[in-house]
């Protein structure tokens, strides 16, 4: 159970530092980081829109794959889920 509470967890950080970052509290540069590459495309929405997809695409499936991998691992993994033969 270790494994599916750290994957839901990492999924969290990830959207914890890409809103920090986004509000300019995250990393700094040179760091790369989702949420200022958002904040900075953010200047350019009417120029170049996909500078802020791309990276918004990246948070979301990221945190939706961790999400699935930890409900996935707690179906596979949790005896009380188990189907009796």
């Amino acid at each position: 159970m270790l494994i599916v509470q750290a994957t839901i967890r990492f999924a969290v950080a990830i959207l914890a530092e890409a809103a920090l970052s986004y509000l300019g509290l995250g990393t700094q540069p040179p760091q790369p980081s989702w949420g200022r590459m958002l904040a900075e495309a953010q200047t350019l929405m009417f120029q170049s829109p996909l500078l802020a997809v791309w990276p918004g695409v990246a948070i979301a499936l990221s945190v939706l794959g961790l999400n699935l991998l930890g409900d996935g691992l707690r179906d596979l993994l949790d005896p009380r889920l188990q189907r009796r033969s």
